[in-house]
């Protein structure tokens, strides 16, 4: 699991925003997935995504390391936000566009 960890935090460190999902953003593969990724898109803003149906290790390294039990999984700055459900919810009420957004950056 300790090789699962640190690429997970490899990860997370990386990239601003993190995407832990079943399939890839341009053909997920459940709906909760395309969701998530579909409020990412509408805001024009670049993630990294994992497609976790790739590695088994990853798939549940992800929600150990989370104590979450789906997929998918959201990282914003080094700190996990949830799954789609609360995705959504930040998307639609403003929040999410703000947890992205850095002062003065334009539309990806």
């Amino acid at each position: 699991m300790s090789n699962v960890k640190e690429q997970i935090e490899n990860d997370i460190k990386t990239h601003k925003i993190v995407l832990y999902l079943k399939g890839t953003p341009e053909m997920p593969q459940c709906g909760f997935s395309a969701a998530t990724v579909e409020c990412f898109k509408k805001l024009g803003v670049k993630f990294h995504a994992v497609n976790i149906l790739e590695d088994v290790k990853i798939r549940q390294g992800v929600k150990e390391y989370t104590n979450w039990p789906t997929i998918p999984q959201v990282f914003i700055n080094g700190k996990f936000i949830g799954g789609c459900d609360i995705t959504k919810e930040l998307f639609e009420n403003g929040e999410l566009k703000k947890m992205v957004m850095v002062e003065g950056e334009t539309k990806a």
